[in-house]
């Protein structure tokens, strides 16, 4: 299972606390890390990027950042994930470093086959469930709508909005044993960043 951590500062206190969290989420290993700080101006999202990026990485966490390709790339993270509206992953590769990752955010069937058809590297795919730290008026899939929407597709997908421990498994049994979040890492990160170990 890979597992996706997308941070957000507000829910945490701001930008050291989540850098703590970060520093703890590579520390046990998590797969991927998409810095997902919309609102930070480019410069600084970059200043905060360069301090992720010099963080111990034993585990070889690729870490991402939400829409920038341009500060990924300054700050040497491993890739970009796009929004659902945006320039095709396939048309990026030129200008990106070989093993540059890109993702995409999809909220239907139809959405994921053209993420895959356009060179992305894996897709998220959601809600799925109501989201648990953001307002979203989409009616979520459930399982059966993801176990539809996921039906063949070739590149990773990551089941998105509203996961919990208790729902990762049906997620897994639907088709997605990829995982994306906010509040299930924040959450369990503090948790362990509050226990010694």
């Amino acid at each position: 299972m890979l597992r996706c951590y997308i941070t957000d500062r507000h829910q945490v206190g701001g930008l050291e606390p989540l850098l703590a969290l970060i520093a703890r989420a590579l520390e046990l290993g998590v797969e991927l890390i998409q810095v997902r700080e919309k609102d930070l101006p480019a410069r600084g999202l970059a200043a905060f990027l360069r301090r992720v990026m010099a963080l111990p990485n034993p585990h070889r966490t690729l870490v991402l950042v939400n829409d920038r390709v341009d500060v990924a790339l300054a700050c040497g993270a491993h890739g970009v994930h796009l929004p659902g509206n945006r320039i095709a992953p396939a048309e990026l590769r030129g200008i990106v470093p070989e093993r540059f990752v890109i993702g995409v955010s999809c909220h239907s069937r139809e959405e994921l086959f053209r993420a895959q058809e356009e060179d992305a590297d894996y897709a998220f795919i959601g809600p799925v469930f109501r989201p648990l730290s953001k307002a979203d008026t989409r009616q979520p899939l459930g399982i059966e709508g993801l176990r539809a929407a996921v039906a063949g597709l070739q590149i990773p997908s990551f089941a998105l909005g509203g996961i919990t421990e208790e729902t990762i498994s049906a997620c897994a049994q639907a088709g997605a044993p990829s995982i994306a979040g906010i509040s299930l890492f924040q959450r369990n990160l503090l948790r362990n960043s509050a226990s010694p170990g």
